[in-house]
């Protein structure tokens, strides 16, 4: 699941992993920069504010890598459904946002394999900029887009970051069938629409628990 920060996919994505445990299906949840072998390398780097574009996007790789040998694979290979909370297509859209060619940038990922199925939370920027303003008091520095020099003033910073990589997304959506889900429509609405791609597209049965007699 793909979309902007407050676009309300982490909601949707738990609400599928409880539904799809319910129906006795075999299933593991990912998520985006989780990795605990990587994990203090990103604090340092985001603490000291040393990283470039670049870097950042590597050390982002270099996460996903380490979470998709370790988890992804294995697991696909013991017939698991693997739900992920951003994947490779969050770092094209931010790391494209902050200026790394898209074309390089597909090539560091090209060893992971499609989705079978990938939902976009499409929201207008401004809505989902104010969904995190909202409930946050202070925006961290690499969130807000400071890195890039938008703004003087992390608010403003913030919501032209998310603008550029809303346009990232948008970019992508044809290129990688994104099935887009209208992320400002109750959230019942969106839930009921990805249970129906799911059961439309993904053979459940391969995935369910064997039970002994």
């Amino acid at each position: 699941m793909e979309g902007l920060d407050g676009s309300g996919k982490s909601t949707q994505i738990k609400l599928l992993h409880h539904w799809l445990e319910m129906e006795g299906e075999k299933v593991f949840f990912t998520e985006w920069n989780s990795s605990p072998q990587v994990r203090e390398a990103t604090r340092k780097g985001k603490k000291n504010q040393s990283l470039t574009p670049t870097t950042f996007s590597l050390i982002h790789c270099t996460d996903f890598a380490d979470r998709y040998e370790r988890q992804i694979l294995p697991l696909l290979h013991a017939g698991y459904l693997i739900l992920s909370d951003r994947y490779c297509y969050t770092a094209f859209a931010r790391d494209a946002a902050r200026g790394c060619d898209r074309a390089w940038l597909r090539k560091l990922y090209d060893f992971a394999r499609k989705p079978d199925v990938i939902f976009f939370f499409n929201l207008k920027p401004e809505i989902a900029a104010s969904r995190i303003l909202n409930g946050r008091q202070k925006l961290k520095f690499y969130e807000a887009g400071m890195d890039l020099g938008l703004s003087g003033n992390s608010v403003e910073s913030f919501k032209l970051f998310q603008e550029k990589i809303y346009q990232e997304y948008l970019l992508m959506t044809e290129e990688f069938d994104f099935i887009p889900i209208d992320a400002s429509a109750q959230p019942n609405v969106q839930h009921r629409e990805i249970r129906a791609v799911i059961q439309n597209k993904i053979d459940l049965q391969k995935y369910k628990w064997k039970t002994r007699i």
